[in-house]
């Protein structure tokens, strides 16, 4: 019990510190050309197989104007034909819509000195994510999408 009551304001105290949970947390200078697209193009393939575009409704629930990947993903997203809402901080949420919206996060990281990136999308209570492996400036898939579901 007396190890509880020393690490609980610990534990309390460090996840005041993070940040925003979603987003994009790569350096844009480690980056090659191209990379956002390669990862929005994969990305969209997955979202398009497993959620019918036209008849999906997304919610953004992050901000994106500082975010190249995040701007990519939502002009696809709108290119391919899905309606999608962007985070307005100052907006209040329509409720008198037909068809419920579903909540989008993304997560763009890279563990700590490694070439490998991954990209996990939360689409309301279930996740996608993909790991890849950047050699010679070219960013390639290291493995298959997992899909978690609720």
């Amino acid at each position: 019990m007396r190890k509880f009551a020393i690490l609980m304001p610990l534990v309390i105290g460090l996840s005041g510190c993070a940040t925003e949970p979603y987003g994009n947390f790569v350096s844009s200078a480690s980056s090659p050309a191209g990379f956002n697209e390669s990862l929005v193009a994969d990305t969209m393939k997955q979202l398009v197989a497993l959620y019918p575009p036209a008849s999906t409704r997304f919610d953004l629930d992050q901000p994106t104007s500082d975010d190249p990947f995040g701007r990519a993903l939502v002009e696809s997203l709108r290119a391919h034909g899905y309606a999608i809402t962007e985070l307005k901080p100052t907006a209040a949420k329509n409720t008198n819509q037909s068809a419920a919206p579903l909540i989008l996060h993304y997560v763009l990281d890279e563990p700590v000195s490694t070439n490998l990136y991954r990209i996990t999308v939360l689409v309301g209570p279930e996740s996608i994510t993909r790991a890849y492996l950047m050699k010679n400036n070219t960013i390639a898939p290291a493995g298959a999408w997992v899909r978690r579901e609720q």
